[in-house]
């Protein structure tokens, strides 16, 4: 997939010498080629010296966004990832992923149910199919002075609705306390969508978007909570897992605030 982005002109670093038991036992890993620059969310919203990169990142991710979304079956036969598009569609496989989710909890979460169940009642109809980054958000950018970097962190990447990228910059734990700027704390949703409609050609559907970004953060706090678990299990003893449990809440808020506010 990197390989078949750095083709289409995405900023992205090349991967190199794909090898086995780099990282641990058996587990397959590469080199990336380097990229100068700042990846922490918190850091690339807030720090003084990126102020000017601020100022450009918006367009420019929405420019490289439009390039992945140019990857398509047909372009890349070599991805190999399914035999065709999902029967039903990429966002009714969405749901029924978040479904499966919500349904290995510990406990059941009210708010998770009413917004799966407005979830299937809104299904938007099928689309588009295209490379999705599956997790294209600050925090996977590397941000220098001047600007953009690189794009990384490729290993949800997926076929599936171009939409879904979009919606998922705006995912509310994202923005990293920058709630006015709910893309990505970067910029509002109408100026980012405006700039992925320049870099692409076409026009964005704010419905289909909205549907997007209530199922990320759906299955981001299903998510949370179960990064949560991991740890109460004892399956992993890292404390960040619990921190991370704690922001469940906040995506469980958003999604009901942006069901209740609408597109």
């Amino acid at each position: 997939m990197i390989q078949a982005a750095v083709r289409a002109g995405v900023r992205t670093p090349e991967a190199r010498w794909l090898s086995e038991g780099l990282v641990r036992p058996r587990a397959g890993a590469y080199f990336l080629d380097w990229v100068d620059g700042e990846a922490l969310g918190r850091r690339v919203v807030k720090q003084p010296e990126l102020a000017a990169a601020r100022e450009k990142l918006p367009e420019e991710l929405a420019a490289e966004l439009a390039k992945i979304h140019s990857i398509t079956r047909a372009s890349a036969p070599e991805l190999g990832l399914d035999s065709g598009p999902p029967r039903e569609g990429p966002a009714a496989a969405a749901l029924a992923f978040a479904r499966s989710m919500a349904d290995a909890l510990v406990e059941p979460h009210l708010a998770v149910e009413l917004s799966l169940r407005w979830l299937a009642d809104h299904l938007p109809a099928g689309g588009e199919e295209t490379l999705v980054h599956g997790d294209f958000r600050t925090g996977n950018f590397m941000v220098a002075p001047g600007g953009l970097a690189g794009v990384l962190d490729w290993e949800f990447a997926h076929l599936g609705d171009p939409m879904e990228d979009v919606g998922w910059l705006c995912v509310r734990d994202w923005r990293f306390g920058q709630f006015h700027l709910p893309a990505g704390g970067l910029a509002t949703r109408e100026r980012f969508h405006e700039a992925y409609a320049r870099a692409r050609g076409r026009a964005v559907d704010p419905g289909k978007v909205h549907w997007w970004e209530v199922m990320g953060n759906v299955r981001w706090g299903v998510g949370s909570v179960m990064q949560g678990e991991r740890y109460l299990s004892g399956e992993e003893p890292d404390l960040e897992l619990i921190a991370i449990a704690r922001r469940a809440v906040e995506m469980e808020y958003e999604a009901l605030r942006l069901i209740e506010k609408g597109a």
